[in-house]
């Protein structure tokens, strides 16, 4: 019941502003609730990799993948991770670009999968959900993921990566990168999300990018929404955020514009890496909103006719 009445309540917040430029909502909020809680809930064990917890996260990733025709990139849409020991694995889909020549340049969307499993317990819970950290940045991956396979709207080609074994070490992105280095892809640029279920404290409805001024992607991603969508973070500067998230390997063994998008201020959210990051906790109706807002602006990303987003000097 508070769940119907929430979302009518949203339902008119939209409608009442609809006078500025409010993103038209083609997820439903319902279906972000329904993935975040099922990421986050303790029969995936905290998603550790390697785990059968994250054994089941990569099923059900898999079937959102089928349902929305988003295709295997290898033979199968697991990626086995070569540096980590237990058997653990990035899954992998891609989109492929409706435009004949700009189909050959790619665009990766990803998240982290993976959270910490099971941590010495507090008041009798030991399970680290990980909704935060990351199964808000996974929803809305495969938000995305759902949009353009169903869609096909999207001229350049667009590869939708959920990483493993980010909190062993950026592992997944890591053994990822390099393998898709090998292959010779015309990757364009790579754009992450960490941390989303949760608004700004000073900026709510906003989002940051790490690593700001190393490109203008922030400039553009801005110009796409036709709204000043993404900040700048001092905090993120601060704590060089940059280099500690799955953006970081595309940068450096690609040399491509490749940041990642979070709403996680330092302020708004105490349960990093605790039990108590648990999924009722996530803003859910702001999580949409955020993701609708990506969705033209990935869209715009992904067609312009020529790339637009660059490393600045």
């Amino acid at each position: 019941m508070k769940l119907s009445l929430f979302i009518v309540g949203l339902t008119i917040t939209l409608c009442a502003n609809s006078q500025t430029a409010q993103p038209k909502f083609d997820v439903p909020v319902d279906e972000v609730r329904q993935t975040l809680f099922y990421l986050a809930s303790d029969e995936l064990q905290g998603r550790d990799s390697g785990s059968e917890g994250i054994e089941k996260a990569a099923v059900f990733i898999e079937n959102i993948f089928k349902d929305a025709a988003v295709k295997p990139f290898f033979k199968t849409y697991k990626d086995t991770l070569t540096n980590f020991g237990k058997p653990s694995f990035n899954m992998v889909g891609f989109i492929e670009g409706n435009d004949d020549e700009l189909k050959n340049e790619w665009i990766i969307l990803g998240a982290h999968y993976d959270h910490i499993g099971i941590i010495s317990p507090l008041n009798g819970d030991s399970i680290a959900n990980g909704a935060n950290d990351n199964a808000a940045g996974t929803t809305a991956v495969l938000s995305l993921a759902k949009y353009f396979g169903q869609s096909k709207s999207n001229k350049r080609s667009i590869l939708v990566v959920l990483f493993s074994a980010e909190e062993k070490g950026l592992l997944g992105s890591k053994h990822f990168a390099k393998r898709i280095k090998s292959s010779n892809l015309e990757i364009y640029t790579m754009l992450n999300f960490e941390m989303i279920g949760v608004p700004m404290k000073e900026t709510p409805g906003k989002a940051y990018l790490t690593g700001y001024d190393l490109s203008n992607m922030a400039q553009k991603l801005n110009e796409y929404a036709g709204e000043e969508l993404i900040v700048k973070l001092a905090k993120a500067e601060e704590f060089n955020l940059f280099r500690r998230s799955d953006n970081l390997p595309f940068y450096e063994q690609l040399k491509i514009p490749a940041q990642t998008l979070s709403t996680f201020d330092f302020t708004n959210y105490p349960y990093y890496h605790q039990v108590d990051d648990e999924a009722e906790l996530m803003d859910t109706a702001s999580m949409t909103i955020l993701i609708n807002q990506m969705i033209p602006v990935v869209e715009k990303m992904a067609n312009s006719p020529q790339k637009e987003i660059h490393l600045n000097e």
